[in-house]
């Protein structure tokens, strides 16, 4: 595993994490209206869920959970229904009489949104195929395991900083003010993205 390799893995996997989608808008929904704890428990379960198709793909499992037609299927369109039930409640939380406490996890507990965040990464099958093709086209074939393990760990301390900086930075009084002058709008927004993202998965074929 040369040093440029490991570059070039990690600039994907930043840029992976770091693009707009439901996990950052869950992580921002969460820290702001269920505060900093609640979101550092959804990036916990969100770096969890990294980590673990991270290993499968190393270990050959994500390109054979790919060539499954049925299971990928199956997870397709169970991770669709729960971006279409997040779009559901966001939406309820925007058309409610009275301002409330919404979004992602709220009045959960932290193991609530641990779990939740694991869940929204485990159901996305864009994640099998990301980490399917980071591991088979941008490793090596002549990396040994000390190399994979060394990916493993690169892309794993990555995540959790990214995941669990999105839930500081969200949960800063700053935000906190602006979503509560803002709540129908973000809650409007999140309800449209989550959707968005469920539908596509529901009428997009994803290659693999």
């Amino acid at each position: 595993m040369t040093l440029t390799a490991l570059v070039l893995i990690m600039f994907a996997g930043l840029v992976a994490g770091a693009s707009p989608g439901p996990a950052t808008l869950a992580l921002a929904s969460t820290s702001m209206t269920s505060g900093r704890g609640h979101g550092l428990a959804l990036a916990a379960g969100i770096s969890l869920g990294s980590l673990i198709w991270s290993v499968s793909a190393a270990l050959g499992l994500a390109a054979l959970m790919a060539a499954s037609g049925w299971a990928f299927e199956a997870m397709r369109y169970f991770g669709a229904a729960y971006l279409l039930y997040l779009a559901y409640k966001s939406a309820c939380s925007a058309f409610a009489a009275t301002p409330r406490k919404a979004g992602f996890v709220a009045n959960g507990t932290l193991r609530s949104a641990f779990l939740r965040g694991l869940l929204l990464h485990l159901t996305n099958p864009k994640a099998v195929l990301f980490f399917g093709a980071l591991y088979s086209v941008g490793v090596p074939p002549t990396t040994g395991p000390a190399g994979l393990a060394l990916v493993i760990a690169c892309i794993a301390v990555l995540s959790t900083l990214l995941f669990h900086g999105y839930a500081l930075l969200f949960s800063t009084p700053a935000m906190i003010a602006g979503y509560k002058r803002l709540q129908r709008w973000f809650d409007s927004l999140a309800a449209c993205v989550f959707g968005a993202f469920g539908l596509k998965l529901i009428t997009t074929r994803l290659e693999v």
